[in-house]
């Protein structure tokens, strides 16, 4: 009964957004609502896990989003992004661009959280997308196939990390593994699947679109490639430096605040203010119009953000995830199948991959300890289950609809499929190395 209520709301969502034509914001609200109640939670409860999901999904990312939206904003705005795609183009040619940003996804995913890499890196990608005329989604999806499965393969992202201890197996071994998984399932889903995307064309956020520049307007491609990179390059560093051996407990306190993704977006920020603002001759009065115009720009994005998180706040507090994990674990198939289907059934139905994770981890570690099995491979097969089917009810799907201006429809058969392809390869990819670990 559980699944049939998640179904009906989940079609529900669809009709509201794609027939209907409800803004998707509001189709959230009044689908949680009815979701919470149909599921069980008391109706003088249900308020409270819509505004806890809303709070804690933009407590989490609305600055982030809006920090990173006003540095892409700068970035196009000042020529730096102009600079970069002349300089990408002449050293690796339209013809192996596809690549380059695949593998520029996978290094900069590595030490960061998904939405802070979509956020940094989507702006890099649109400044290609213009200077080329290619299609968007074309030449982007390598790139956040890379990213996506980073997130759910990789220590240290937060999912895979917490499966690892939850599983008590070895983040080192983990790692491995993972990239050795991760390869075939990026250039399966990113460079091989978006070859038959070629044909979808759709007007790609103006927010990031370049402005023209003469040569001689533009600055420096060292400047433009540092600040744009900048956030990454921060992270990758503290992050390396904070476990390090031989810190003491206040320095180690410092080195964290200094290594959360927003305030490394902060400082990244101040520092494109001067570096691609103030240096190059703009003055403070257009650089901060150009942060509200940004800001401006993604409000509704984070509005329907907010509303995925509703919904998932919503039937993590009704236990769907529970049920759906009880009812599978009694199904006799392989235990890296079983792990994977219980992670790949709640992210289907719940939306979040995290949530997913953690779920079936905690119905599957029994199993693991009774038969002795690699805890590293079961890490790697839930981690990829949690990336299945990405649709209407995650937030990733909402943020990859509204960047590249994508219906319902096409971001269904672009941005699901990619993430089913990751999915399954990853589950495949386990499978295999179990024959030979």
């Amino acid at each position: 009964m559980t699944l049939l209520i998640v179904a009906a709301c989940l079609l529900l969502l669809i009709l509201l957004i794609a027939v209907a034509k409800f803004h998707p914001f509001l189709s959230f609200i009044i689908v949680s609502l009815l979701a919470g109640w149909w599921l069980g939670i008391p109706v003088d409860q249900l308020t409270s896990s819509v505004k806890t999901g809303v709070g804690s999904m933009l407590g989490d990312l609305v600055i982030i989003v809006c920090a990173g939206a006003m540095l892409g904003k700068l970035v196009a705005e000042t020529g730096a992004a102009q600079k970069i795609a002349n300089t990408l183009l002449s050293v690796f040619g339209e013809k192996h661009l596809q690549w380059t940003m695949m593998v520029t996804g996978f290094v900069v995913g590595i030490p960061l959280f998904y939405n802070v890499g979509f956020v940094l890196l989507v702006p890099l990608a649109f400044s290609i997308i213009y200077s080329t005329g290619k299609p968007a989604v074309y030449i982007a999806l390598p790139m956040l196939a890379a990213l996506s499965v980073t997130h759910g393969f990789l220590p240290p992202h937060p999912s895979p990390l917490a499966l690892t201890a939850q599983l008590k197996a070895e983040t080192g071994k983990v790692l491995l593994y993972g990239i050795i998984v991760a390869i075939p399932a990026i250039l399966i889903a990113g460079p091989l699947f978006s070859q038959t995307l070629k044909k979808l064309k759709t007007p790609a956020l103006q927010l990031f679109k370049p402005k023209l520049l003469a040569e001689n307007e533009l600055p420096g491609a060292f400047n433009s490639f540092f600040t744009a990179l900048l956030p990454a390059l921060l992270l990758m560093v503290l992050s390396a430096v904070l476990y390090l051996p031989g810190s003491d407990t206040e320095t180690k306190k410092w080195l964290s605040f200094l290594a959360d993704p927003v305030i490394v977006l902060l400082i990244s920020l101040l520092y494109a203010t001067v570096s691609l603002g103030i240096l190059q001759k703009h003055t403070l009065k257009k650089i901060m119009d150009y942060y509200g115009d940004a800001v401006k720009d993604i409000s509704v994005i984070l509005l329907i953000i907010a509303g995925a998180g509703a919904l998932k706040q919503v039937l993590t507090d009704s236990g769907v995830s529970k049920d759906i994990g009880n009812y599978l674990q009694g199904l006799s198939v392989h235990p890296l199948i079983l792990g994977w289907m219980i992670a790949a059934l709640v992210r289907v139905c719940v939306g979040s991959a995290t949530v997913a994770g953690l779920t079936a981890a905690g119905i599957i570690a029994p199993l693991v300890a009774q038969l002795s099995f690699n805890p590293h491979l079961m890490v790697l097969s839930i981690g990829a289950g949690s990336l299945m089917f990405s649709h209407v009810n995650d937030s990733g799907f909402w943020m990859f609809k509204e960047y590249f201006n994508l219906s319902v429809k096409d971001t269904l058969r672009t941005w699901s499929v990619m993430e089913t392809i990751v999915s399954v390869m990853g589950l495949l990819g386990v499978l295999a190395l179990n024959l030979v670990v």
